[in-house]
């Protein structure tokens, strides 16, 4: 099996992580498909790649939370790439919300959460598999959550569709186990990134959060790129973190204490994203600008 990837499709693109991973590759000198729902912001970072010395990368705009919409993405970045197709999925867009569980249960946001954040990436590896398979080489990375095994009131849904996606991916790597595809799932804690900008937003969360370790893009976006390289199953960042994966009864235990700041009598239901509710746009807006600057 090989390591070999000369190109890659990298979701949620626009800010945070996947910006991050994208031009991490591209200096690695890859050819990267970099997707999001915001077309000026991946253009912005297509500019950059190129004035960067890298390949300009191809822009596929595309709503991960709408049905169809993944497998068309696959079909149109293996097309761009002609006959090598991709070499590396990366399932990075992920979306999240604020809101109790009474108070969001089954709405139209959840499901286009669980649209983005599980069924997208189901789809993008069904919809690219088969190429890499036939080219005897592929990866295929799942950005998950440390969320997955640690609950936090007002977050639930999205915990649940990262936990979904982490049980998908294992079952994947059993299911591949025959086959020249490398699958790696990343499982971030606190980076800072709009979206964890977002959880200022729950009331009483800002005190959970200062007491976790945190990490940055650039840094996660290098411990990627070496844990495909070594064809690592996973990565826990910050690394402090990893414990928490093999110890879920004590951290429930602890997230019941750790928790209780947050007033869980909060009625309103927040979309996070790029295309989210106003209070959350403001936001994020902040945090891209603070990126910006730095």
């Amino acid at each position: 099996m090989t390591t070999t990837f000369e190109t890659a499709l990298v979701t949620g693109a626009s800010s945070g992580i996947g910006r991050a991973l994208a031009v991490r590759l591209a200096k690695e000198g890859v050819h990267v498909a970099i997707s999001a729902r915001r077309a000026e912001a991946l253009q912005t970072l297509a500019d950059e790649i190129e004035r960067a010395g890298g390949k300009r990368p191809v822009v596929l705009v595309s709503d991960l939370s709408k049905r169809g919409e993944a497998a068309a993405l696959g079909a149109a970045a293996e097309a761009a790439f002609g006959g090598r197709g991709v070499d590396l999925l990366v399932s990075n867009a992920g979306v999240g919300i604020g809101g109790a569980q009474l108070v969001v249960a089954d709405d139209d946001i959840a499901r286009a959460l669980f649209e983005t954040n599980y069924w997208s990436p189901l789809a993008l590896a069904r919809a690219l598999a088969p190429g890499m398979r036939a080219r005897g080489r592929g990866h295929i990375v799942n950005v998950t959550s440390i969320a997955s095994v640690a609950p936090m009131p007002l977050m639930g849904h999205y915990a649940s569709s990262k936990a979904a996606l982490s049980m998908a991916t294992d079952t994947l790597r059993l299911e591949l186990r025959d086959d020249p595809i490398h699958v790696f799932e990343v499982v971030p804690g606190p980076v800072d990134t709009p979206m964890l900008a977002e959880t200022s937003l729950i009331p009483g969360g800002e005190q959970v959060f200062k007491r976790m370790p945190r990490g940055t893009t650039d840094v996660l976006a290098d411990k990627i790129v070496r844990g495909l390289r070594r064809r690592r199953a996973t990565l826990v960042y910050p690394g402090s973190l990893a414990v928490v994966r093999h110890l879920p009864t004590v951290v429930k235990a602890v997230s019941r204490s750790a928790t209780r700041s947050v007033d869980v009598k909060d009625t309103r239901a927040l979309m996070g994203g790029s295309t989210g509710n106003a209070e959350i746009a403001a936001v994020r807006a902040q945090a891209e600008a603070r990126t910006a600057r730095a």
